[in-house]
């Protein structure tokens, strides 16, 4: 009885060391093929979303060309060099592209738990640029030799990222006042508290409408996104009962007159934007044609930054424009689609919330030069000259595409 028990014990063992040596061998071939699945370049789900990637390159090529067009004379005039901004934006670019190529190989699930820490150092530099000094008394900046880096670009990213990383962590509970709508208020609250002594009240728009989509593809019950509405209006009336808007009521005098002040303060106020919609009307159905804008000399007020497309729409003309909007429509499907076939739902969100950015900006920008909104600080990816911009964005679609290396999309 003591032999056939033990020899039941030994077969056991060596069954056990066998299987375990089988599984050991299972588990570094699995490991080899995540590796060369991570490190393929070209195969679709496997490595680099190249669509994502085509669309990528073509919007900083032609946004590269069309912020020369539109810089080199007030480049010329400024600083005596008309290839200045082309020599510093072909350098963010090329930073860019690093930053994205190496983001995308970092597992994007290091950001979940890295979410608080981001939504801290968001903190800490809208802090820092309220005590740094400012000669125009507007706080954006800080700072680091001849290159700044604004605060809020830190701030969007942040306030998705902690998002995603909630909506995904409680995404069963995210319908309840306390985890559905308790973090997201406190987190847009703090935030925009701190943007508006800068003042920068165009990022809290951008902010207020990424909270509200963020909660909403969280699964956050919609009666609360109503009431949450309401609130803000009545802050938005408190606050400029009080006088704390003043800032913002200088930018939205002369909102909609661009074409109808005819002198006095109103019109300087509105010389941005009529020249803004001057370009846009001398381009006609297919432009002057490139370099050729006329409002660029002088006319159109800092072209190379937030009214971009307004030389963009006089040089290549309505047709241009719409097939540069057709392109960000692309991009933004594109990371949608590699999003919502994420593996899990912190990847989904994430994601949405990203490319949404993109789509977001793109707006509010047409909507800026175009006088549908007042004239506020809001840039146009790709295109609008400046570091911390191109290199915020650059790192964003980066993960993006660490996602699409994971997502389901057609595998060869």
């Amino acid at each position: 009885m003591n032999t056939i028990e033990y020899s039941s014990k030994e077969r056991r063992r060596d069954y056990e060391r066998e299987t375990g040596a089988v599984s050991h061998k299972s588990q570094n071939y699995n490991k080899r093929n995540r590796i060369k699945k991570r490190f393929s370049l070209i195969s679709m789900g496997k490595g680099l979303d190249m669509p994502f990637c085509i669309l990528i390159m073509i919007l900083l090529a032609v946004g590269l060309t069309m912020m020369f067009s539109a810089s080199y004379p007030v480049a010329y005039y400024e600083i005596g060099d008309s290839y200045y901004y082309l020599k510093r934006q072909l350098l963010f670019i090329l930073i860019g592209l690093i930053l994205m190529l190496g983001i995308s190989f970092v597992d994007y699930h290091y950001f979940h738990r890295m979410s608080v820490v981001v939504l801290a150092v968001s903190y800490f530099a809208l802090l820092l640029v309220l005590v740094l000094p400012s000669p125009t008394g507007v706080h954006r900046w800080i700072g680091i030799g001849s290159f700044g880096i604004q605060a809020s670009e830190i701030s969007k990213f942040a306030i998705i990222l902690f998002l995603a990383h909630w909506g995904s962590k409680y995404y069963d509970r995210m319908n309840t006042f306390k985890y559905g709508v308790l973090p997201g208020l406190i987190v847009f609250v703090s935030t925009a508290a701190l943007l508006l002594l800068e003042p920068h009240y165009s990022c809290i728009v951008i902010i207020a409408l990424l909270t509200v989509l963020m909660l909403y593809i969280s699964g956050i019950n919609i009666k609360w996104l109503l009431i949450g509405g309401i609130a803000l209006i009545a802050v938005i009336l408190i606050l400029w009962v009080t006088g704390m808007l003043s800032y913002a009521m200088e930018r939205m005098e002369g909102w909609g007159q661009a074409l109808t002040a005819t002198e006095g303060k109103l019109w300087q106020d509105t010389w941005q934007t009529r020249n803004s919609l001057y370009a846009i009307g001398s381009g006609g159905l297919f432009g002057l044609g490139l370099g050729q804008s006329r409002q660029k000399y002088l006319f159109l007020p800092e072209p190379q930054n937030d009214f971009i497309f307004a030389v963009v729409c006089e040089e290549l003309g309505l047709v241009g424009a719409v097939i540069i909007l057709l392109i960000f429509a692309l991009l933004v499907w594109r990371g949608i689609v590699i999003s919502l076939r994420a593996k899990d739902r912190f990847g989904k969100l994430l994601g949405i919330g990203l490319t949404s950015l993109v789509g977001l900006q793109v707006i509010l920008n047409i909507l800026v030069i175009t006088d549908w909104l007042p004239n506020t600080g809001i840039s146009l990816p790709f295109f609008s000259y400046g570091g911390s911009s191109i290199l915020t964005l650059m790192f964003e679609m980066g993960i993006v595409l660490s996602i699409s290396r994971t997502s389901n999309i057609e595998k060869s």
